[in-house]
């Protein structure tokens, strides 16, 4: 029997696995195996040796985790949830009812399903919500060079405030963290806040995507992000003009990633890990996307390289996992992704954004998915579904993790019920998601809480 050893993360990071049960404790194997595909790396500080401790942890439990799926050790995946608080906010018909929402309204509702919550959530830095800026609700510290308390900017506060609740919990005493009761009143909006309670102890992992608008869009929404409304669309040489340093174009680039890294920058100095995975999709056909997609890979991966620089040594940010998750790979819409793969000592996890084939009608002869799987192999990262409008486990196909064992599965927001309350269509049956969350297969979050205002366990400090 393979010997384990248990990691216990302590203060605002304790946080783990467990079987179809709360995070609490992470376990993986020791020593690195024999045979079979190669073992990836386990040590975040090959890539950055100024990682934080809770960043090596992070990274260590998912390495560890796709070597024992290598290794064809049982193993077991941590199920994700986007949420998509910009639209839960403003959008009154985004999601499974009329009217807008409290933010964190798809966190809380696989809670309200399946008596568990996601092992991991991923937020949006932007793109905005159609408003000139980039702006802010409340200003704070780390936010103070942007105008503040402007109309539909305060789901950003949301979204850290968020984060560094599914990761140190909510409410939880006072930590140095803002909100620590997670209730507020929007300046702008006039409106009382709520974000949903986990229990008041570390519930999750937590991630950001940058559906960032092109630089220098003088509004920033979601349709700034798409290469068809980019000066791209025009002009061949805007996007080289992007990443080459004493430009306009690079200018209004680092104006943007200062934008984002202000934000990560608080979430570092509460000592929150994030998985930052910008640039997403890059391999679809040229004139479809967004802007960064579709482009000469060698160009895309100077826009890679040169962020993660600027992240990470010009900001000092040691708290990210980088995550590169191209579209789904068919021969139409996604082509080959491994030319625009910007290399190993700037990527920690690689996925994709699987949206070309669904359980029902698969693509190709093997199990859902398992196109995908097998074909990040090569690049030696934990591997994940970044994006998926299903769960994993459903009518149609519940072996999908025993053929295919992602380290991580991540549910796209509304999609975890309706696509639309006007044109309502499940993705997902209730039976769908309660097998998803009730299998031993699934790393879950949380503790088994009672969310509502009356039965919640007391807070403590993390």
């Amino acid at each position: 029997m393979q010997r384990r050893r248990l990691i216990r993360l302590t203060g605002a990071a304790a946080v783990g696995v467990a079987a179809a049960a709360p995070l609490a404790v992470w376990a993986w194997p020791d020593g690195n195996g024999t045979g079979g595909p190669r073992a990836v790396p386990t040590d975040l500080r090959a890539r950055d040796p100024q990682a934080t401790a809770a960043a090596c942890r992070v990274y260590a439990m998912l390495a560890g985790l796709e070597n024992d799926a290598r290794r064809g050790r049982p193993s077991r995946t941590v199920i994700g949830q986007h949420v998509e608080l910009q639209n839960e906010r403003y959008n009154p018909s985004y999601g499974d009812y009329r009217g807008t929402k409290q933010p964190g309204y798809y966190y809380k509702k696989v809670h309200d399903i399946t008596g568990r919550l996601p092992g991991f959530v991923e937020l949006d830095l932007g793109p905005g919500y159609g408003q000139p800026g980039w702006a802010v609700g409340t200003a704070r510290s780390y936010n103070k060079a942007w105008p503040a308390c402007r109309p539909y900017w305060g789901y950003i506060e949301d979204a850290v405030d968020l984060a560094v609740g599914v990761w140190a919990g909510l409410p939880r005493a006072a930590d140095g963290s803002y909100r620590t009761s997670g209730t507020h009143r929007e300046c702008a909006a006039h409106a009382d806040v709520s974000l949903p309670h986990n229990g008041g102890r570390p519930a999750g992992l937590v991630g950001f995507s940058f559906h960032q608008p092109y630089p220098g869009s003088p509004v920033k929404g979601f349709a700034q992000t798409l290469h068809a409304n980019s000066p791209g669309a025009k002009d061949p040489g805007w996007f080289g003009r992007v990443v080459t340093d004493g430009t306009a174009e690079h200018q209004a680039l680092l104006h943007d990633l200062d934008f984002l890294a202000d934000h990560l920058g608080y979430l570092a100095g509460q000592g929150v890990p994030v998985l930052l995975r910008p640039y997403h999709e890059m391999n679809a056909a040229p004139g479809h996307g967004f802007w960064w997609a579709g482009q000469d890979p060698s160009t895309y991966r100077r826009l890679w390289r040169l962020t993660y620089d600027y992240l990470v040594n010009r900001r000092g940010l040691h708290n990210l996992l980088f995550v590169w998750s191209p579209n789904s790979w068919d021969g139409g819409y996604g082509r080959s992704p491994a030319k625009y793969y910007p290399g190993g000592d700037c990527v920690d996890v690689v996925g994709v954004d699987a949206y070309s084939d669904t359980p029902a009608k698969p693509l190709g002869n093997g199990a859902w998915t398992e196109i995908w799987y097998r074909g990040l192999e090569e690049f030696d990262r934990p591997r994940v579904v970044a994006e998926s409008f299903y769960v994993p486990l459903n009518a149609a196909q519940p072996r999908t993790l025993t053929r295919t064992p992602w380290v991580m599965w991540t549910v796209w927001g509304q999609s975890l019920t309706y696509d639309n309350v006007s044109a309502p269509r499940a993705k997902n049956t209730t039976g769908d998601v309660k097998l998803t969350y009730g299998s031993s297969k699934l790393i879950t979050g949380g503790h088994r809480i009672q969310v509502d205002d009356t039965e919640r366990r007391s807070p403590h400090k993390a």
